[in-house]
This record gives C-alpha cells, structure tokens and sequence, in this order.
C-alpha cells in the first residue's frame, strides 16, 4: 500500500481541506512545518517520509478563480523525481500548460454531467490520467456510468468522499466495498485510492487487507497521527503484525 500525501493550493497557500466547504477553507496548520507556502510545506514532507507521489488539488482551477499552474510547473520541475497528480477541475482544453512529464492529470467526477465529456478528456490525455470518483451526502457525484460500470476506468482511480476530507471520521467503507466489487469485474483490474477521512495507521492497514492500493492523506500527516514509522510500516519496508 502506497500513502500519498494531499497538497490542496488556494490563493497561493497550502490550505486544510475540510468536508468539501471550499468557501471556509483556510491555510493549512502543520506541526510538520509553521508555513504554508506550498514549496515549504512540500519539503517538510518530504523530511517526514521520501514520497514518490504527491497529489495537488488546484482548489482555484476547480472553482474556475485562476489557476496555480505556473507554480505546479516549478514544483514538478524542482522535484522531477516525484509524480505529481494535478486534480485542476479536468480543464483539458488547458492541460498542455501543465508541462512536465511527472505531472499527471486528475479528472474528477464532480464537475462532469456526460460521458462524452469524459471519454473526450480521456482521448486528450491518452489514457495516462487518474481517475477520481467523487461522492458527497451519500450520493454518487456526476456521471453515473464512471460510478457503475468499470469498463471505464484506467489504470488508477481514486474513491473519494468529500464529507469525509478532514473530518477526521474514517473512510467511507460502504462506497469503498462497493467500488471494490465493481473492479473486481475488470479483466485488469484498477488499483484503487481510498481519499476522506483516514485517522491513522489502523485505517491504512484494514484498508490494505482490503486490497486498496493506497490512501490520500492530508490532516493526518500534519497532526502527526501518522509518523515516519507507520508510513514505512504501510509501505511494508517494517513488518507489522495481520491486522
């Protein structure tokens, strides 16, 4: 299993996402780092584990308020080592300005009403995109056919409950089961990404024996639930007891 941390830039800062409320989110408070610029705060994860990959949510390109390309751009050049995935509201027609090769785009179910929308944005990426499936108050979010036939999915796909980012509540294990079954239908099947709500090391490792591949963390990491020894612990480099 693979823990990847969450980078949520707005307004220039690194801000704590909380349960979807985009208009109430504010700079991040770290105990990794007493900044929020997204470089200083990039690096103080850095310190805490050798990330491979990093996710960027563009919270302003997704809200359609500007974009921080310039700056995801320097970023992925400054660390051309780590993959970053760039979730900038699938602005595909703009996705040529995200320049460098470990930058992969994020396309979220969210903000899509169609399918055509999708597999057009699929056809501008050449297949290499992660796919995020987004669900908020219960209710799956945006193309039903993304949610219900896996046909659809690439290689990579993120299950994300946005009620549950930050909060702090656990992950969302009724969307996970269910999305869980639907890969196990694929001839390959997707490696999947629970996001919302991870606590601690006990979620990751149940989520592991689950067969997820891997967890989108942000507020875990900064409150220090989850040190260095429990990221080496998820990512097997130390053996831990069967959960």
């Amino acid at each position: 299993m693979e823990i990847i941390p969450v980078i949520d830039l707005m307004h220039g800062q690194v801000v704590h996402a909380k349960q979807g409320q985009r208009q109430n989110y504010q700079p991040i408070q770290s105990l990794l780092c007493a900044s929020s610029a997204p470089l200083d705060v990039l690096n103080a994860l850095l310190e805490l584990y050798p990330f491979t990959t990093i996710y960027i949510a563009d919270i302003d390109a997704i809200q359609g308020l500007g974009t921080h390309f310039e700056l995801i751009n320097i970023i992925a050049s400054q660390f051309p080592y780590i993959d970053f995935w760039v979730d900038n509201g699938h602005q595909a027609k703009v996705v040529s300005q995200l320049a460098m090769q470990n930058i992969h785009l994020v396309i979220g179910t969210e903000n899509m009403n169609d399918i055509s929308t999708y597999l057009a944005i699929r056809s501008v990426t050449s297949n290499c995109h992660v796919l995020s499936l987004d669900f908020k108050n219960g209710h799956a979010l945006g193309v039903l056919d993304l949610h219900c036939d896996s046909q659809y999915w690439p290689a990579e796909v993120i299950c994300m409950n946005l009620n549950q980012v930050g909060s702090g509540l656990g992950a969302d294990m009724k969307m996970l089961n269910n999305l869980s079954r639907l890969n196990s239908k694929r001839t390959t099947p997707s490696r999947l990404f629970a996001a919302g709500g991870i606590r601690n090391i006990d979620d990751c490792l149940k989520l592991k024996t689950m067969g997820i591949a891997g967890v989108l963390i942000a507020s875990a990491l900064h409150s220090q639930t989850i040190g260095t020894g429990d990221i080496e612990m998820v990512h097997g480099e130390i053996s831990s007891a069967p959960y």
